[in-house]
């Protein structure tokens, strides 16, 4: 809860999960979320579905309406490769960041097979430890890490990274 480890290490999180698992997950974490609700925990969660961050991003942008006309009209990989440039981990970070983070804030973070491939967790955790290095960062993971990689859905490599700590 301090978010401070003897060689400086930033707190990022992973907590990896079998895909099979996700409604479980889905349960676990709004149990976490609703018990922390109740104040009579040491820790207070802040949650953001990242599938909810893209749609907020997308209806920002005035863009979530036109997004399956234009999917129709040009195909997939267009609307992804367009989708890519608005939606960045960049973006994504902005949209999570809140303030001001107390003392016994958590952030979670769940969603990350839902945007799953115009946003890979690696690039957002690099986006991330900027503005949330004073606050723990949790992971909801369907899939594995490695401690040096992510492997989504335990089946799509998902990208290197280095500075999370798995909590499983």
């Amino acid at each position: 809860m301090e978010n401070k480890g003897i060689g400086n290490e930033i707190g990022f999180f992973t907590f990896c999960y079998d895909p099979a698992l996700e409604m479980q997950a889905r349960t676990f974490f709004a149990a976490l979320e609703r018990e922390s609700e109740a104040g009579d925990k040491p820790y207070r969660i802040i949650s953001r579905n990242l599938y909810d961050v893209f749609l907020n991003i997308c209806e920002k942008r005035r863009i979530l309406k036109a997004i399956p006309v234009q999917e129709a009209k040009h195909g997939t990989a267009s609307q992804l490769k367009q989708l890519s440039k608005i939606c960045t981990p960049a973006a994504f970070a902005e949209a999570i960041d809140y303030e001001p983070h107390e003392r016994g804030d958590v952030l979670v973070l769940t969603g990350v097979g839902e945007v799953y491939p115009f946003l890979r967790i690696h690039t957002l955790l690099d986006n991330l430890h900027v503005r949330f290095s004073d606050i723990p960062v949790v992971i909801a993971y369907p899939g594995s890490y490695t401690g040096h990689s992510f492997s989504l859905f335990n089946s799509l490599s998902d990208g290197n990274y280095y500075r999370a700590f798995d909590l499983v």
